[in-house]
């Protein structure tokens, strides 16, 4: 299947996406490099119009359509930066198109999909993750016969995506020792592949991808690609069931090590991003900086290494929840059930008696309302140190409060909340 992409591919694409796309910085990162003793520089797709690479994979494949194939019109399913790349070609060329996304796709994508596909586009909203609106969206086509343009699983959109790859290349005068790429469907990961294998064979190729939706690390490990019963959809931009077969016959033979990325490591390096760089990304377009992070600083150490930057659509709506999954991977915020007795003075007890003197009581809701001899209630506790948490089990036994450990369910926690 790999000679279905080839370098010759891509580098017609990158002569298509000439006038069209951005050609994104590589930007070296003083902070990062100081930080982790290597040198970090950074591949700002997020700088793109649609603010992702995505334009590169859709316009590509787009654009070679035959007048017929243009007139019954295109169909996509997206989590929403594919979709608003195959808005944008839309309205370019003139095609119409219907556009399938998850329900949970963040309102501001599905501005920028109206923004940039203005009247050439109709946006249908189906199910919960990538996946269901690609069955639905695979019907829809199918009675319409309309032409489906894949997030990742084509080789024209795969060479598109590649042209980050040549771009990189291109722009570096020094050897690329260590390449991150993020990883959803494996579009851009196989496209870079197939440029870097020739080009600059040498360089590592890491992969990264949500530790919730370890989609395409689970099929390297199995030998044939697999299709995950349940995912964490919080990295909405790399969160898929199953990748493509095309990514996963490149990405299975090229990649050198596969990274599988905490969420809540992917929001603590989105505020780090924002607050130390002023750089806004969206979950995805975290991925390889955070996986940098966990990553074995003596295998890096003096060496240039890139992290693609793929997409800074986030939407400021979900900064409370980057910011409280962030908090409680770091171990500073935890939250237990506590059982309070029904008298004055016994949230003051509890303050004084359990909590340290740098400790803060940061949410407080009773479950219940109509105990008469106690009420139980969900306390979550900042604290500055994380070690300071051994102190506060310590003296919960101590004096004898009953108490529910939740961090260890967050699940329940998000009920009771």
């Amino acid at each position: 299947m790999e000679n279905q992409v080839s370098t010759e591919g891509i580098l017609q694409a990158s002569k298509v996406l000439e006038s069209l796309v951005t050609k994104t910085a590589l930007q070296h990162n003083q902070q990062l490099s100081e930080e982790y003793g290597c040198q970090v520089y950074l591949k700002r797709e997020d700088l793109q119009a649609v603010r992702s690479y995505k334009i590169r994979g859709a316009f590509n494949k787009m654009s070679s359509l035959t007048e017929a194939e243009k007139a019954r019109g295109v169909v996509c399913a997206s989590a929403g930066n594919h979709a608003q790349g195959v808005a944008f070609a839309c309205n370019m060329l003139g095609i119409r198109g219907a556009i399938f996304i998850p329900s949970t796709t963040p309102s501001q994508k599905v501005s920028r999909m109206k923004l940039f596909g203005k009247d050439q586009v109709e946006i249908i909203l189906a199910g919960d993750t990538y996946d269901d609106a690609y069955l639905s969206a695979a019907q829809f086509c199918k009675e319409k016969e309309a032409v489906f343009v894949h997030p990742f699983d084509d080789p024209k959109v795969i060479e598109g995506q590649g042209t980050v790859a040549k771009e990189i290349l291109d722009d570096a005068d020094f050897p690329v020792d260590f390449l991150f790429l993020p990883i959803g469907g494996g579009g851009l990961a196989s496209g870079a592949s197939v440029y870097f294998d020739q080009y600059s064979p040498e360089t590592q190729l890491i992969g990264t991808e949500p530790e919730g939706a370890p989609s395409m690390s689970e099929s390297i490990k199995a030998g044939e690609n697999l299709v995950l019963e349940d995912i964490d959809g919080f990295v909405d931009g790399a969160a898929v069931k199953k990748v493509g077969d095309l990514p996963f016959s490149i990405c299975s033979k090229s990649l050198d090590e596969m990274i599988r990325v905490p969420e809540g490591r992917i929001c603590t390096t989105i505020l780090n991003l924002y607050n130390n760089e002023g750089i806004v990304v969206e979950p995805a377009g975290a991925l390889t900086l955070a996986a940098l992070s966990l990553y074995d600083r003596e295998k890096i150490k003096g060496k240039n290494v890139v992290c693609v930057i793929s997409g800074g659509n986030n939407d400021i709506m979900r900064t409370a929840e980057i910011k409280e999954r962030s908090l409680i991977y770091e171990g500073v915020k935890h939250y237990f059930m506590i059982q309070f007795p029904q008298r004055p003075g016994a949230l003051k007890d509890f303050v004084s008696k359990i909590l340290g003197p740098k400790d803060d009581i940061a949410y407080f809701q009773f479950t219940k309302k109509n105990y008469k001899e106690n009420g139980p209630a969900v306390v979550g506790i900042e604290l500055k140190d994380p070690a300071d948490l051994a102190g506060i089990f310590q003296r919960l036994k101590e004096y004898r409060f009953k108490y529910n450990y939740l961090n260890e369910n967050l699940d329940l926690l998000a009920l009771l909340s």
